[in-house]
């Protein structure tokens, strides 16, 4: 299993490289997409038992998070980046529509998929819709108290308009970052509601698939925008708020009684 979880990531990695023909960078794509293959091992594994479900579990979080709201975040503090948003973010999607394929196709054909018959227990539909708006709540404090800290002491040099773009917004500012961690939680459900494994791992594989999907992975590759320091700067940054919400949406929407896979074990799984 070893073998064929490395080969996923070696060769689900090259999936994320079809930027490399226009825009250069081929290794920084590759790592980066090794990275994204990596992150999605458990979901793959233990996630939707069939082969539309976790295309449909994957596309959905690559998408929404990947795509949606990192574009949104672009947007707002590289006011230039408005008039070529519609365009980068159709891009994005296709790109991510073409991984997703790969992904999905790739685990299926190297056997991954552990098998089990046991199932996930789920939240009241009205509990869960109050938890998902509780954990965009925490996203809001995540990152007021980490997004200020970075920027008073590393960022500020390279956004010298983010105080008067804030300011300018004002409440709606934040109302606008609680939609983005309400909606990266509800493109997980997904995810969360399927991981056949123990509530705590659940927790962490969330958070660390919305860090990579939301920060790690693209960031990697050099961009015109970033100079390298900055990139690695909001990689950190990105971290402490996004694996933390992955991690706060999951341990709420998970109840602590939830069935565990056995599967999860190496000597029961297949």
């Amino acid at each position: 299993m070893k073998l064929r979880v490395g080969l996923y990531c070696l060769l689900g990695g090259l999936s994320m490289t079809v930027p490399a023909m226009g825009a250069g960078h081929f290794a920084w794509w590759w790592l980066s997409g090794v990275i994204l293959a990596a992150a999605l091992v458990p979901v793959v594994r233990f996630g939707p038992r069939t082969m539309l479900g976790q295309f449909g579990a994957i596309i959905l979080l690559l998408v929404i998070v990947g795509s949606v709201c990192t574009m949104a975040e672009a947007v707002l503090f590289f006011p230039g980046q408005k008039e070529g948003a519609g365009r980068s973010l159709a891009g994005g999607m296709v790109m991510y529509l073409i991984v997703a394929a790969v992904l999905t196709l790739l685990a299926e054909a190297l056997n991954l998929a552990a098998s089990s018959t046991s199932t996930v227990e789920r939240r009241p539909v009205g509990t869960a819709a109050l938890l998902v708006g509780l954990s965009g709540l925490a996203y809001v404090v995540y990152y007021l108290i980490f997004g200020s800290i970075t920027y008073q002491f590393f960022t500020r040099q390279y956004y010298p308009q983010a105080e008067k773009i804030v300011a300018q917004l004002g409440l709606w500012f934040w109302v606008m970052e609680l939609a983005r961690g309400m909606l990266m939680i509800l493109a997980t459900l997904p995810i969360i509601y399927t991981l056949r494994i123990r509530r705590w791992p659940a927790a962490l594989a969330v958070g660390t698939l919305l860090w990579v999907v939301g920060g790690a992975a693209p960031l990697l590759v050099p961009n015109a925008l970033m100079i390298p320091a900055q990139r690695y700067i909001h990689m950190v940054e990105i971290l402490t708020q996004n694996m933390l919400l992955g991690i706060t949406a999951a341990l709420l929407l998970r109840p602590r009684h939830a069935a565990v896979d056995t599967s999860f074990h190496p000597a029961t799984s297949r």
